[in-house]
């Protein structure tokens, strides 16, 4: 284990662009030396389970010309005039026609959409860094899941194989021994019959009493109207499910009187009830009210509507990749889905197809009359709380029975322009699959947390403990390899300062406010990762305390991308929103930094935020790591700890070695 090693001070107030944190004699400073240091369900109930595919299309990219391919596979090293290799590929053949993705019912990617140029001279240099190095991705194109199954986590993801941006979405498939290390297998399924010829969309699997499985997936039909379809492994014996077969006399749900014909997607995992019968839930609409919809069955094939919707809340419009499980209010171990009683709560998410964001509420779940309550009415779904604060969407969750626990996994799409997604070649990502458990000690929230094994890419460590960083302090971190971090830091602010204040930006709001520049009396302080030296690019995360009249404070837990790039077409959004911080607690928060994805997780994970950046400067050897505290009026205590982290493994299966 290594100590952090300081950089020496610079002339911050020079520094490009960036407005810079107060420089002083008494705030510029390096730290002491001194103070450096180093519940299964039983198998004749269900073992119920699993995703499949997570993730329905949400960017909604277009057809292109395949000489494209040809264009995006040349440009990482150099061109096909053997030019010089920092000057990106560029080709008029990217434009392709509009994009169907509207019309289908699936969500654009409304950030940027394609033009004849990139508005911004990329290079290849910049490109290639964006790739990430421990995030699951194929290896080119788009992408957008599990099941355990004799030994193998698999992952099946909506992908193009024609190209970076949406189109022909067919289900990719990847096996896994450990979540982090992947192999990639053939397609599992492709858009080949009249009720998917528009695309194999979003699915979940439920693996039976007997140990068989069945995925229930949507698809597109040649009339573009979403229908649910079933599928079963050729033959379970295969630790690879390598074959699936569609069931011969599918669809097996059309939408039901009263249902847009683009507004029927997504259903979930099934459970069991009390009657012995499966539960299904899908995801639509009535004009702006969300719901889901509720379906029994006894043999995956034949389905009743329930008269009773699961939940519905006015206003919140589409409700894709709805989710539906059970958590337990005293255990530590996920649940099976079809669990349910006492000591058990029933968490709801849906993901709006108005705003693209995840939200999620805790209820109980009435399996008499299939309904589900929210615990706090004004914290319901789509109108309280967000898995994600960042950029994340259609995010689900499986049963790991393997390892008894739940695991959560979403979908981290570009905010860049989709030219430059053809440029580099390939398009989304994975997020580092979660465990999912019930918060007990606020009882009103769930806690997100990356799974055990990524700790295992972990390899040479920097420690720190107790920093203190005055009022306007910036303290640069000597790490090398700053591109891919598991970061652990906690912060104490001055007790004195804090009780001596009475007052302060009681109405502070992440996303309103002037992100980490912002200086107010009790922060922001925390941390800036894949910052260049000049601080001409940086993406702080940060913590910001508000404090009303009353004497009350409100901790807030944010993530600015506004000074992340230099690039012009870019989201440069500040992100975040408030965490419940109990007496006694120290704030804490752990950063997945990871080339262009930075997952931030804040008081053992009680609010998350995925930031996607794209830098021009500050990659490779020249990414850089600060502490950091801008508040004006209190001093703050901090310990570190970080770990580079060495690439997953991303190939091929070898199927020449067996």
């Amino acid at each position: 284990m290594d100590t952090y090693h300081f950089l020496p001070s610079r002339d911050l107030e020079h520094a490009s662009s960036y407005t810079p944190l107060p420089d002083s004699p008494e705030t510029r400073h390096e730290p002491d030396p001194d103070r450096s240091k180093t519940n299964r369900r039983p198998i004749k109930i269900v073992s119920s389970v699993l995703l499949a595919t997570l993730i329905f299309s949400f960017v909604i990219f277009l057809l292109v010309n395949p000489n494209v391919q040809q264009v995006v596979r040349k440009k990482v090293s150099k061109n096909s005039n053997g030019e010089d290799h920092n000057k990106a590929s560029k080709s008029p053949e990217m434009l392709g026609p509009p994009s169907r993705g509207v019309s289908q019912g699936v969500s654009e990617k409304s950030f940027r959409q394609a033009t004849a140029e990139p508005s911004y001279p990329w290079t290849n240099d910049m490109l290639s860094w964006q790739r990430t190095s421990f995030h699951f991705q194929p290896q080119e194109n788009w992408m957008n899941g599990p099941l355990f199954h004799m030994g193998w986590y698999h992952l099946f993801y909506q992908y193009n194989p024609d190209s970076a941006i949406w189109g022909n979405i067919t289900w990719g498939h990847a096996i896994s021994r450990d979540l982090i290390n992947w192999l990639h297998l053939p397609f599992a399924m492709q858009p080949d019959q009249w009720y998917d010829i528009n695309g194999v969309w979003t699915g979940s699997a439920t693996i039976l009493p007997d140990g068989k499985i069945v995925m229930l997936y949507t698809g597109d039909t040649d009339d573009l109207v979403q229908v649910q379809n079933l599928a079963y492994p050729a033959n379970l014996s295969d630790p690879l499910l390598l074959d699936w077969i569609k069931y011969p006399d599918n669809p097996v749900m059309f939408p039901p009187p009263g249902i847009g014909s683009t507004d029927f997607r997504d259903p979930t995992t099934a459970w069991i009830g009390p009657d012995g019968k499966w539960r299904i839930t899908i995801g639509s609409k009535v004009n702006k009210t969300g719901i889901s919809l509720m379906y029994k069955t006894t043999d995956f094939i034949t389905y009743e509507l329930l008269d009773n919707l699961l939940h519905a809340v006015p206003g919140t419009g589409m409700w894709e990749c709805v989710d539906f499980y059970p958590v337990s209010v005293t255990g530590s171990n996920g649940l099976d889905t079809s669990v349910n009683g006492p000591g058990v709560k029933h968490v709801l998410k849906s993901s709006l197809d108005d705003d693209r964001h995840d939200y999620y509420a805790l209820g109980t779940y009435d399996p008499i009359n299939d309904k589900w309550t929210p615990d706090n009415p004004e914290l319901d779904v789509g109108i309280g709380l967000r898995l994600d604060y960042g950029k994340y969407y259609a995010s689900k969750t499986f049963y790991d029975q393997d390892k008894e626990r739940r695991l959560l996994w979403g979908w981290i799409g570009e905010s860049d322009n989709e030219s430059t997604d053809l440029l580099k070649g390939w398009a989304s990502v994975q997020s580092i699959p979660r465990t999912v458990v019930f918060d007990k000690k606020t009882g009103t929230n769930i806690l997100q947390w990356p799974v055990k094994e990524v700790e295992s890419l972990r390899s040479r460590s920097y420690e720190i403990n107790d920093v203190e960083l005055k009022p306007g302090s910036l303290v640069p971190l000597k790490i090398s390899s700053a591109a891919q971090l598991d970061i652990v830091a906690s912060f104490e602010v001055d007790e004195e300062a804090f009780k001596g204040t009475y007052e302060a930006d009681a109405s502070y709001n992440c996303t309103a406010s002037e992100g980490a520049a912002g200086r107010g009396i009790l922060g922001p302080f925390g941390i800036l990762v894949l910052a260049d030296d000049p601080l001409s690019e940086l993406t702080p995360v940060y913590f910001y305390i508000a404090k009303g009249v009353d004497g009350n404070a409100k901790t807030y837990f944010c993530a600015d991308q506004s000074r992340s790039s230099t690039a012009s077409d870019v989201d440069k959004e500040v992100y975040g929103s408030d965490v419940p911080v109990l007496p006694g607690e120290s704030l804490s928060m752990r950063l997945l930094v990871d080339h262009s994805i930075v997952e931030s997780f804040a008081q053992g994970g009680r609010t998350v935020i995925t930031s996607r950046v794209y830098p021009t400067r500050a990659i490779y050897s020249a990414a850089r790591v600060f502490l950091f505290n801008n508040a004006t009026g209190v001093s703050v205590t901090a310990s570190v700890k970080a770990w580079q982290m060495a690439s997953a493994t991303l190939k091929p299966f070898p199927f020449d070695q067996l």
